[in-house]
């Protein structure tokens, strides 16, 4: 018998120094954004293109959005370059995506949120589902070049649901569709937020704003258009997805 509880008090104590015990702890460090991480991440990259000529990115058609075009291929640096992928990528079980911007001049590293992911699928699989009993789409009116307003209340909500920004905690970002289908999140909120705490910076009038969210934070706004202000508003631009 006192075998058996040395036996158990042993159990419990490897479990609890591996944190086994612990699953919200675990899921917690694999949702935060550590600065040690991407730093880690890039120079294992730069180290990569200086090696060989190029960066370890995935293959992606050339019309993928901007901000999606580049994820990392961690099989190309790991173990040669990093021990593991970091804990809170997709690929070790978090919630982020590793992606670069501006590859062919100084990559940088950056994130993607992936529950703002999953957020605007499971909703966009609401609509295809009300698109197939009622042969429509659930818009209210067009707002933009190509941009609808969505009918909510014809999709049976009380109130109008919205993703958690990565970018500002506190924020809960409009959905709206284009007229492909696509649902697109609405940035602006975030963005003023910015301009007001940074500034423009090098940017003005005309420019896609949206890069103004890359400089000042480890995310990627994914599912959005180029926005940019005009008249002291933030609003949708036409043309190019990029200033790159």
């Amino acid at each position: 018998m006192r075998l058996l509880k040395t036996g158990i008090i042993s159990l419990f104590t490897f479990l609890l120094l591996t944190g086994c015990l612990y699953p919200d702890e675990r899921r917690i460090e694999n949702s935060v954004p550590y600065s040690d991480q991407l730093q880690a991440v890039e120079n294992a990259v730069l180290q990569y293109r200086q090696d060989y000529g190029a960066v370890p990115v995935k293959t992606r058609e050339e019309d993928t959005p901007i901000f999606r075009r580049y994820p990392i291929n961690f099989t190309q640096l790991v173990p040669g370059y990093l021990q593991s992928a970091p804990g809170n990528s997709f690929e070790n079980g978090g919630v982020f995506q590793y992606v670069l911007i501006h590859p062919e001049r100084m990559p940088e590293v950056k994130l993607i949120d992936l529950r703002v992911s999953r957020e605007i699928q499971n909703f966009h699989q609401r609509i295809l589902e009300y698109r197939r009993t009622n042969n429509f789409a659930p818009v209210n009116e067009a707002i933009g070049d190509g941009i609808l307003s969505i009918d909510f209340k014809a999709l049976n909500y009380d109130n109008e649901p919205a993703v958690s920004s990565p970018f500002h905690s506190d924020h809960k970002l409009p959905l709206l569709m284009q007229t492909d289908g696509e649902i697109i999140v609405d940035y602006s909120m975030d963005i003023m937020h910015y301009i007001n705490e940074y500034g423009m910076g090098e940017y003005v009038e005309g420019d896609d704003l949206r890069w103004l969210l890359v400089d000042h934070s480890p995310f990627v706004p994914v599912n959005s258009l180029p926005q940019t202000m005009k008249d002291g508003e933030i609003v949708f631009m036409s043309g190019s997805e990029s200033i790159e």
